[in-house]
């Protein structure tokens, strides 16, 4: 007679240890390693920072390769996304810090991207059938859409939109003439993608807004009935 043998019940380290996860730490670390380049060494802040960059776009591939998604990675990916930006905005903010209205900017467009992505994440958790706040019907928007629906143009426009900021980290090494250069270049190559990501972030976060309020509607009037 077989015996039947009982699949491990998976813990919550073993999904701490998930080979995504996993690459997720690795792009924490990398983005910790190339603040304290920043300020002197460009060359290897590229590098440091490009890595952390990268190893974005291979925790998803090894999560549908291995069949290890999780709510957890999800989250992870997400928050190494907005903090890595959002620490590399931080230090522009003091590179340009005599330089006022760039300040501003780059303050707006940090508190644009943190909170729209929030939001949405909040939203659709809540208010949605849906488990993952990347999966939108082109009836609620088209180009949130083709932004999320297609790996290849989310990777393009995630990448011009970091590249944008990095050029600009570039433009502020004053030191290195050729970093400056290669900055300005940057600049003017990644800044229609930078813009797309933008609005982008504009309409999501106005539709999670209203998802959220069309669901507090929905909520009080079933109290009074």
């Amino acid at each position: 007679m077989a015996v039947q043998t009982q699949k491990k019940l998976l813990t919550s380290k073993d999904v701490l240890l998930y080979i995504p996860n996993l690459i997720g730490y690795a792009r924490v670390l990398t983005m910790v390693a190339s603040l304290f380049l920043m300020p002197n060494y460009p060359s290897l802040t590229t590098l440091v920072y490009g890595i952390s960059c990268l190893l974005d776009a291979l925790d998803g591939t090894m999560a549908r390769k291995y069949d290890q998604t999780s709510q957890f990675g999800a989250v992870l990916d997400m928050v190494s996304d907005r903090s890595t930006t959002a620490c590399l905005i931080c230090y522009l903010c003091v590179a340009y810090s005599q330089k006022f209205y760039v300040v501003i900017f780059l303050q707006v467009m940090n508190s644009l991207d943190l909170s729209s992505h929030y939001i949405h994440m909040y939203a659709t958790l809540t208010c949605s059938k849906s488990k993952s706040h990347k999966t939108i019907s082109s009836k609620d928007s088209w180009l949130l859409h083709l932004y999320y629906s297609n790996r290849i143009m989310l990777f393009t426009i995630c990448a011009f939109n970091e590249l944008f900021y990095v050029s600009l980290y570039w433009m502020s090494c004053g030191d290195h003439a050729t970093w400056s250069k290669v900055g300005y270049f940057f600049f003017l190559a990644t800044l229609p993608g930078y813009i797309f990501k933008q609005i982008a972030n504009v309409i999501q976060l106005n539709r999670a807004v209203v998802m959220l309020a069309d669901n507090d509607a929905l909520m009080a009037n079933e109290k009074r009935n």
